[in-house]
């Protein structure tokens, strides 16, 4: 199963565009555990939150990617549910998706994720959201 979503992000290509949008934001990037890349330290302001995941990379703003996994128990498994997402949406269409999703809960919620699919397959207490589905 891992190696299906590693080939499906790089074949679909969001892991490139992971990777370089780590690189180009300044991140110090690295292999990871599962098939996943870390990339901490990074600079650009968005997207903002503890950390985001783009195809199997793994980016944070926090100078130190393994300390925040350390400090925020379950993120590391709620952002790998994020790159399997990835892998299911055949990467770039995960992107409209995720934000009409976010739409969708800021609407009908009043906050960007209580009511969005992705969020809550991912687990929302894994990912710091404080409301749950």
């Amino acid at each position: 199963m891992l190696l299906a979503r590693t080939l499906g992000n790089w074949l679909n290509l969001s892991t490139p565009l992971g990777l370089s949008l780590a690189l180009a934001g300044g991140a110090r990037v690295r292999r990871g555990p599962r098939g996943l890349w870390l990339a901490d330290g990074y600079r650009w302001r968005y997207p903002d939150g503890g950390a985001f995941t783009i195809g199997n990379v793994i980016s944070t703003h926090h100078p130190d990617i393994d300390a925040l996994f350390q400090r925020r128990d379950g993120l590391l498994a709620h952002e790998e549910s994020h790159a399997w997402q990835w892998t299911m949406c055949a990467g770039l269409p995960f992107l409209p998706l995720y934000g009409a999703m976010t739409a969708w809960s800021l609407l009908r919620h009043g906050n960007l994720a209580t009511g969005n699919f992705f969020e809550c397959q991912a687990g929302l207490a894994d990912g710091g959201y404080h409301r749950h589905c």
